[in-house]
C-alpha cells in the first residue's frame, strides 16, 4: 500500500511537472557535499563505476517514484560516508595503518548456508562481524563500552520496519535485525562496483560493463571500512559473507593475502529459483515493469558467471588450499558444529564452549522457517530445468556437487 501510494504521488508530479527524486551525477554530489558540508570524496576512481551505474538507472531500470527515490537516497548516503570517511582518516590518520589480521569470508551462492553459518560463526565472542546498524551508519567509529547501547542501533531497526511494510514478502525470504551481521555488500556499492546492483534493479549494462573492470578499488574500500569499524573496538579476527566475493577470490587475496576463506557448495538448482524469487521481489520494488522471465534469465547468467569465475579462480589458487575450506549446504543443516568444527580446526581457531553455547542459542531462538515459507519454481521464471543443468555442470563436477531433479 506504501509503495503504491508514493507511485501514485510520483505520477500526478509527472502530470503538474514537479520535480522527482534526481539521479544527475552533479546534483548527487551537490547534495552529499551540502549535507555533510565537506567537498573531498579521496580517490576520484568511483565516479566511473557510478556515471555507468546512474546511466543504467536512467536508460534500462524502468523505476517508479519508490525506485528513484530509493536510488536517490542510497547513491546520496554512500557519496556522504565517503566524504566522511575522508574527513575522520584526516582528523585520525593511524586510523589507515590498523591491521585487518587474517580475516575469514564466507563466500558461496545465496541459498547455499552463508547466513546462517555467518550468524552463528559471529556468536563466537573473539570473533567480529560487522552489523547493520554500524554498517548503515559507521560515523563515528562504534566503541566497545556502548556497542550494545549505541542509539543507531533502535534507528537501523526503524527502517527495517518501514522496509518489512513496503514489501512485507521480504522477511519469508531474508530476514535482517539491526544487531545481526551485515553482509559486506554496502562496502562495494562506495565505489559503485558491486555485481549486487544486478540483482537489485534491472541494469543489464552496467552488468556487462563491470565483468569488465577491476574490483580491486571495492575491496581496497572494503578494507578501509574495515579499519574504521575497528578503531575503538577490535577482536582476534573478522567474520565477513557475501555472493559478492565469489566471482573475486584471487582479489580477495591481493588485498588480503592472510585471508581464510569458506567455499559454500549447493547444487545450484536449488538456489537458482529462491535467489530469482528474491531478486524479482526486490525489482518490484523499485519498478512497475519487471519481467519474471527476462529476471530468471539475468539471474541465471549472474549465477553462471560467478561460478565460472570462482572455478577459474580456484584452479590458480592451489597455493592457497590451507586458507580455503570447502563446506556442503547438506553438512551445514543436518549438523552445523561438526562443520563449525572443521572450520575452526583449517584455520586453527579454538572452539570454546562459550563460542557454542553462544551458537546453540541462537540457532534454538531463530529456527528456519520461523517467518513462514518462501514459495518459489524454476517454472515460474521461464527456467526450464535441463538447460540450467547443463550450464552448471563443470561446477557440479568439480566441487562433486549431489544432484537431485
Amino acid at each position: 500500500m506504501l509503495v503504491k501510494a508514493i507511485n501514485s504521488l510520483g505520477n500526478v508530479a509527472k502530470k503538474l511537472e514537479i520535480t522527482l527524486p534526481s539521479l544527475n551525477e552533479q546534483k548527487l554530489i551537490e547534495t552529499a557535499c551540502k549535507k555533510t558540508g565537506l567537498s573531498d570524496f579521496g580517490d576520484d576512481g568511483f565516479r566511473v563505476g557510478m556515471r555507468r551505474f546512474l546511466r543504467a538507472l536512467e536508460e534500462e531500470a524502468e523505476l517508479n517514484t519508490m525506485g528513484r527515490l530509493m536510488a536517490e537516497t542510497d547513491t546520496v548516503k554512500y557519496l556522504s560516508n565517503r566524504l566522511k570517511f575522508e574527513d575522520y582518516a584526516k582528523l585520525h590518520p593511524d586510523v589507515r595503518t590498523q591491521e585487518v589480521s587474517r580475516p575469514i569470508f564466507i563466500v558461496g551462492l545465496p541459498r547455499t548456508g552463508t547466513t546462517i553459518l555467518f550468524n552463528l560463526l559471529a556468536m563466537d565472542p573473539t570473533t567480529r562481524a560487522p552489523l547493520s546498524w554500524e554498517i548503515r551508519n559507521p560515523f563515528p567509529p562504534p566503541r566497545e563500552e556502548t556497542y550494545l547501547s549505541d542509539t543507531r542501533i533502535a534507528d537501523c531497526a526503524e527502517d527495517f520496519t518501514i522496509l518489512n511494510r513496503i514489501e512485507p514478502k521480504l522477511i519469508s525470504i531474508h530476514e535482517v535485525d539491526a544487531q545481526w551481521p551485515q553482509e559486506c555488500i554496502p562496502m562495494y556499492r562506495h565505489e559503485f562496483l558491486c555485481i549486487e546492483y544486478n540483482f537489485s534493479y534491472k541494469v543489464p549494462g552496467y552488468y556487462e560493463w563491470l565483468k569488465s573492470q577491476d574490483i580491486i578499488p571495492a575491496l581496497r574500500f572494503h578494507k578501509k571500512f574495515l579499519q574504521h569499524l575497528q578503531y575503538h573496538y577490535k577482536k582476534e579476527r573478522w567474520i565477513l559473507k557475501s555472493p559478492a566475493h565469489l566471482p573475486y577470490l584471487e582479489e580477495i587475496f591481493e588485498v588480503y593475502p592472510d585471508a581464510c576463506i569458506i567455499h559454500t557448495h549447493r547444487d545450484p538448482l536449488k538456489v537458482a529459483a529462491s535467489a530469482t524469487s528474491l531478486a524479482y521481489t526486490l525489482q518490484c520494488i523499485g519498478s512497475d515493469k519487471v519481467d519474471a522471465h527476462a529476471t530468471g534469465e539475468q539471474q541465471m547468467d549472474l549465477l553462471e558467471y560467478s561460478l565460472n569465475k570462482a572455478i577459474e579462480a580456484r584452479k590458480k589458487l592451489c597455493h592457497k588450499n590451507g586458507q580455503i575450506i570447502d563446506v556442503y549446504y547438506e553438512d551445514i543443516v543436518n549438523d552445523p558444529f561438526v562443520t563449525i568444527q572443521k572450520i575452526y580446526g583449517k584455520f586453527g581457531i579454538e572452539f570454546n564452549s562459550d563460542a557454542e553455547k553462544l551458537m546453540r542459542e541462537f540457532l534454538a531462538n531463530n529456527p528456519q522457517g520461523k517467518h513462514g515459507k518462501h514459495h518459489y519454481s524454476l517454472e515460474m521464471f521461464g527456467l526450464d530445468k535441463a538447460k540450467c543443468r547443463e550450464r552448471f555442470s563443470a561446477y557440479c563436477d568439480m566441487f562433486n556437487i549431489k544432484t537431485t531433479d
